[in-house]
């Protein structure tokens, strides 16, 4: 593999570094670079994983353009290069890894769509017989399918962890309109994206969405990243067994790892071992040569 990017600069620094993206913003357009940090337990990680934003960009992009018929998004050209040739001298720092995006006020809830019943999820259940305030049939099983896709949302923290939230506090909070649109079109996304992956051999068990507003009083867009190892949840469908936990194509092989050390899941974070790094990194390009059903470029 190539030498990791774990952090960027362009002309100036960027105006945000999230854990995983650094964001440079150019007026009424945004230039978003998926580096190859890491993040677990909300803490970034000191060891990156080379070529995991190249793969995280493909993975988005591809997904973006999957639903192109069903939704306006965000992204304007996966070739950042060539559409601003002023950024040619950071093409190393851009190629692979970056997008180019329309800006917008994000709307500051997180659109959780959940299909299985695992994760925090599956805690919840085991306690309350509900979800996130949505009530579940008795007697479910670890990771079992849902009757039906149930829309979790979340508060969007700036520092720390997000909190559930329900749907009637998500309208409180950002309106009963929007809330009532991304919640149809986030079940509608996810249930088009779930059986696309499943016909690639991929479990898709839930997801997170995020949406923001290019204008006002015009509908919110899809934005950030889609349905990656990142921000889903990814099982092997050869493999599914309903009543465990599923193995699975995201960076829980890190959470394993840093569960069993005595760390206290605040930062300094540990260094990652090779190992772990190799076979992290390994689950990212399985799961998107499956998804993508042709071979990455990311080696």
């Amino acid at each position: 593999m190539t030498n990791a990017i774990v952090e960027t600069r362009l002309q100036t620094p960027p105006t945000r570094r999230g854990k995983v993206r650094d964001v440079y913003d150019f007026g009424d357009r945004l230039v978003i670079i998926a580096t190859d940090r890491i993040s677990a337990f909300d803490v970034v990680l000191p060891t990156p994983i080379a070529q995991k934003g190249v793969l995280l960009t493909a993975m988005s992009n591809f997904w973006f353009n999957f639903f192109d018929s069903m939704i306006e998004h965000h992204l304007i050209s996966e070739d950042v290069v060539s559409a601003m040739p002023q950024l040619a001298p950071y093409a190393d720092q851009l190629t692979g890894r970056s997008v180019l995006v329309k800006k917008t006020t994000v709307i500051p809830i997180e659109c959780v769509v959940r299909g299985y019943l695992a994760g925090s999820g599956w805690s919840e259940y085991q306690k309350s017989g509900s979800v996130c305030s949505v009530t579940l049939p008795s007697g479910l099983r670890q990771c079992d399918k849902l009757p039906q896709s149930i829309f979790t949302p979340t508060t969007k923290a700036e520092q720390g962890h997000d909190q559930a939230i329900s749907f009637a506090g998500a309208c409180d909070q950002v309106g009963t309109e929007i809330m009532e649109y991304v919640r149809q079109k986030s079940i509608a996304l996810y249930e088009a994206a779930a059986a696309a992956a499943l016909g690639r051999g991929i479990i898709i068990a839930d997801t997170k969405f995020e949406w923001g507003i290019p204008a006002a009083g015009a509908r919110p867009i899809l934005i950030d990243e889609v349905l990656t190892p990142d921000s889903s949840r990814f099982w092997p469908a050869d493999g599914y067994s309903p009543g465990r936990d599923q193995p699975s194509f995201d960076k829980q092989f890190v959470r394993n790892y840093l569960a069993s050390l005595n760390w206290d899941k605040k930062p300094p974070a540990p260094e990652l071992p090779a190992d772990v790094v190799r076979r992290t990194h390994d689950r990212y390009m399985e799961a998107f040569t499956r998804l993508t059903s042709h071979l990455a470029q990311a080696r």
